[in-house]
């Protein structure tokens, strides 16, 4: 049976989430690296078990969201279907079982907006630990008057906590931004899109999605 583990020491895995990485560093992208693919990893399989799904699902969940954004190393355009079909081959020469490859790249191939649908509770998982992790430590841009909008809104998040609440119904995103460097309305300028879809993927779950930016509902 194929391991987070076989995935997180596979040289192959490691080489094309740095060029991917690589590849939007040079068209200005926030970081994409292993911060943020860690983070979205343990994020869905954390919100899986915490919601009674089984180990094995949520242990895929955490390789979809490990593997989701390698298809940059082709190109921004379309990643999700490219890295879908990257983690398809990676995935089959390691082992892994259709059924289980067919849950992980379902799950890549619907993760970006555009595109994207919470068509299983794994894209759903890994929808939410993508789109929510916005923090000032992804900006690569040392020069501040260089900054473009989304630099500046990525900057300007001071903190960022996603929680499930107690009961299990809902989710909450929950934002302190420096309104100094960025108004609030920037915020919803570039991230809408992917708030809405956030949306999608909380009632796939059986749960409401809810953002707060500095103390005030928003969604």
């Amino acid at each position: 049976m194929l391991r987070k583990e076989d995935i997180q020491k596979s040289q192959e895995v490691k080489t094309y989430i740095a060029w991917a990485d690589d590849m939007l560093g040079s068209l200005g992208y926030t970081e994409h690296s292993f911060a943020h693919v860690t983070k979205v990893a343990q994020f869905a399989q954390k919100l899986l078990l915490d919601l009674g799904y089984s180990q094995r699902k949520a242990e895929l969940a955490w390789i979809a969201g490990y593997l989701h954004d390698i298809g940059n190393v082709v190109n921004r355009y379309n990643h999700a279907q490219s890295g879908a079909v990257m983690a398809f081959r990676i995935l089959d020469h390691l082992g892994a079982e259709p059924d289980e490859i067919s849950a992980i790249v379902s799950a890549i191939g619907n993760h970006d907006e555009g595109t994207a649908f919470p068509v299983t509770e794994i894209a759903a998982a890994l929808i939410l630990g993508d789109k929510t992790d916005v923090r000032r430590s992804r900006v690569r841009n040392s020069d501040f008057a260089a900054f473009d909008i989304h630099d500046r809104v990525n900057f300007a998040v001071e903190e960022s906590t996603v929680e499930l609440s107690e009961d299990h119904t809902s989710v909450l995103l929950r934002l302190k931004i420096d309104t100094e460097i960025s108004p609030v309305m920037d915020y919803f300028e570039i991230f809408l899109e992917r708030m809405l879809l956030c949306r999608k993927a909380a009632e796939k779950l059986g749960l409401v999605f809810h953002l707060n930016i500095n103390g005030q509902a928003q969604l």
